[in-house]
């Protein structure tokens, strides 16, 4: 069996056990880093890991980048090997409900050239809505022998977005919501607004009322709109801080358009910059 963008509760019931399967538990909270910990510890998966988007899937911030810059491949390779990683490993990621911090997990594993990797569709959430087994035991998983296989042309830096953002033949998509994309509010950030010439596509177009991904094809019919003729290869996703743009990515994956890379400074590391171009409202 392969992953590639999701993988539903009851699939995922049936591997339970399985020697390949490594489960990756990513709850996170911006507000309070450290609840989705403490509610992994009160109940999880059997067998998943917690993987922590401060610790675990980011590099610690230092003058000019965003809030969650990419650790750097040698010290998440050596992170997925002490998680058990191996190079035949079926990686599944899941937290919460909506995916945005699983797709994270998701991102950066195939920047390091593993493919076989999902997340977990409608996350914890549906597995509870379900009966499905939980767990207080926490693994003590054996070193893997994971070996990356990195992919730089994944990601890109400002000045990339910035010529993207200037060219009608290629796309930066922003994944945040309408109001802060707009500047109209900015909760996190210093500075409000947008890259000039990026649209928005808010990563929740992507999901269903019950926090559930799209089917492909009404995925593709809402992320071709936003495309407007662009090739997905063309395209640049980016956020606050490039975590909900890896769930466009996996939007755009699990529709079958494949190819966009992702900023993962966004606008935290974007902003930082004054020098940098900022647009409020919308485009024209």
């Amino acid at each position: 069996m392969t992953l590639r963008t999701l993988i539903g509760a009851e699939s995922l019931a049936e591997l339970l056990g399985q020697a390949r399967l490594r489960l990756f538990d990513c709850r996170f909270d911006l507000a309070r880093p450290d609840d989705g910990r403490r509610r992994y510890l009160d109940e999880h998966l059997p067998g998943a890991v917690y993987a922590d988007l401060n610790r675990d899937l980011s590099a610690p911030v230092t003058a000019g980048t965003g809030r969650h810059p990419l650790p750097s491949p040698a010290a998440f390779e050596a992170r997925l090997r002490a998680w058990g990683v191996d190079g035949d490993s079926l990686v599944v990621a899941c937290d919460d409900g909506n995916g945005m911090y699983a797709a994270r997990l998701w991102w950066m594993l195939r920047w390091l050239g593993h493919d076989d990797v999902a997340v977990l569709d409608g996350g914890l959430r549906r597995w509870l809505q379900l009966g499905l087994p939980t767990t207080e035991e926490v693994p003590r998983p054996a070193p893997g022998s994971f070996v990356a296989r990195p992919r730089p042309e994944l990601a890109v830096d400002a000045s990339t977005v910035l010529a993207a953002a200037r060219d009608p033949a290629a796309r930066v998509l922003d994944a945040r919501a309408p109001e802060r994309y707009r500047g109209e509010v900015e909760p996190i950030d210093a500075v409000a607004g947008h890259v000039p010439g990026a649209r928005n596509h808010p990563f929740g177009l992507s999901l269903d009322a019950n926090n559930r991904m799209l089917a492909p094809d009404d995925l593709r019919e809402s992320l071709a709109a936003s495309l407007d003729g662009v090739p997905p290869r063309r395209a640049i996703a980016m956020c606050g801080s490039g975590v909900t743009a890896c769930h466009l990515l996996l939007a755009l994956e699990h529709a079958g358009l494949t190819g966009a890379r992702l900023y993962p400074g966004s606008w935290s590391e974007w902003s930082s910059d004054p020098a940098r171009p900022v647009r409020v409202g919308a485009e024209p």
